[in-house]
């Protein structure tokens, strides 16, 4: 018998291998990790594109149509400043008239009349003006009443989820 059958075989060092696994695999995972980024990037401009293009968002200027009287006349009272003009008008198939307006300073204010625009404006019982609407920025608006309806808008539909959590949609006429 010899000694060396008795010995445990010899160790290699594991040190130097696995410090170079270590360095490919985290080459490798950042490679993946900024091409991935690149391609989310790349994505994201697209859609700003394709929703930019599909809109019919009317851009706020001092030449965009001004918002309606009764809109004027109730928005200082909610913090708006100078002329509203309209951002986007919607009449829907239940004969609903929304429009999104916006003012000098760029606030975004939401007036509806479930009757239509020439109907009465009854605020608080046909019509209702609502201050805080938030762009998307692909065309689409949103605000929150203070009884916790949302109301959602953009160019082919309202879409309304009610107090309760019932939710509506009114698409556009």
């Amino acid at each position: 018998m010899d000694l060396s059958d008795d010995l445990p075989a010899p160790r290699r060092p594991l040190f130097f291998p696995v410090v170079i696994a270590t360095v490919f695999l985290t080459i490798i995972g950042m490679s993946a990790g900024i091409a991935l980024a690149s391609w989310h990037k790349g994505q994201q401009q697209a859609d700003q594109t394709q929703g930019a293009g599909a809109t019919t968002e009317v851009p706020t200027t001092p030449s965009a149509e001004p918002c309606r009287p009764e809109t004027q006349k109730i928005a200082p009272g909610y913090g708006a400043q100078g002329t509203l003009r309209i951002k986007l008008l919607l009449r829907t198939t239940s004969g609903t008239a929304v429009w999104i307006c916006a003012d000098d300073a760029g606030q975004l204010f939401y007036h509806a009349n479930r009757d239509g625009e020439d109907a009465k404006w009854i605020e608080g019982t046909t019509a209702l003006f609502l201050p805080g609407v938030q762009s998307d920025g692909v065309g689409g608006y949103e605000v929150i009443a203070d009884d916790g309806t949302t109301f959602s808008i953009n160019s082919s539909r309202l879409y309304i989820v009610h107090k309760n959590g019932k939710p509506e949609t009114q698409p556009a006429a």
